[in-house]
């Protein structure tokens, strides 16, 4: 099997399998890019995966990391949810995962204060259809795969939260649920070794 063909086989999976596209190029080109995974499930039952998510880390022109974020999700009620990182790797129950990962010196993890301005805060992802399906691709520079003082592998990691509603990213300041409310869905976040 040829380059083209390896490419073509890879681009015709579904989610992020864009970003193991890029990973398997940048392995032959001799990098090793920094990865992780995470399994969407249910935050009203944990045997239930709804999805997955994968992050990439690579440097960008200046140096500074980017992170690519990549999201497949079904079972959404149709419309915007938030997305975040949170502080900490638990999912059951999903309040376990506490507030939105901000490691930095004046830390405020409160969902609806700091908002949006937490480390962990990503764009909403929009569900369509009768399955609610949902894809987020985004590229953030607050979190870092690696090892640091962004890095989401700390002593207690970091898991992914999908909620109820949208995030209106609080325009008029810390307002209850103004951050998505409710959480539907978590997963841990695992750095592929």
């Amino acid at each position: 099997m040829n380059n083209k063909q390896v490419t073509k086989s890879i681009l015709k999976g579904v989610g992020g399998t864009f970003l193991l596209m890029e990973s398997v190029i940048a392995f032959a080109a001799g990098g090793r890019p920094i990865t992780a995974t995470a399994d969407i499930q249910l935050c009203s039952d944990s045997d239930v995966v709804i999805g997955s998510a994968m992050l990439r880390e690579e440097k960008s022109d200046e140096g500074i990391k980017l992170v690519r974020v990549s999201m497949h999700v079904k079972g959404l009620k149709p419309g915007k949810h938030a997305v975040h990182i949170h502080e900490t790797a638990i999912c059951e129950p999903c309040k376990s995962a506490r507030g939105h990962f901000d490691p930095g010196p004046n830390s405020n993890s409160s969902p609806d204060g700091n908002h949006p301005f937490h480390s962990g805060d990503l764009i909403n992802i929009e569900a369509r259809g009768r399955r609610g399906v949902g894809n987020l691709q985004t590229v953030t520079t607050r979190i870092t795969l690696s090892d640091g003082p962004l890095g989401l592998f700390d002593d207690d990691g970091s898991a992914f939260i999908i909620h109820v509603n949208e995030d209106t990213y609080c325009p008029e300041g810390e307002k209850a649920g103004c951050a998505g409310g409710s959480r539907f869905a978590c997963g841990i976040i695992h750095r592929v070794e």
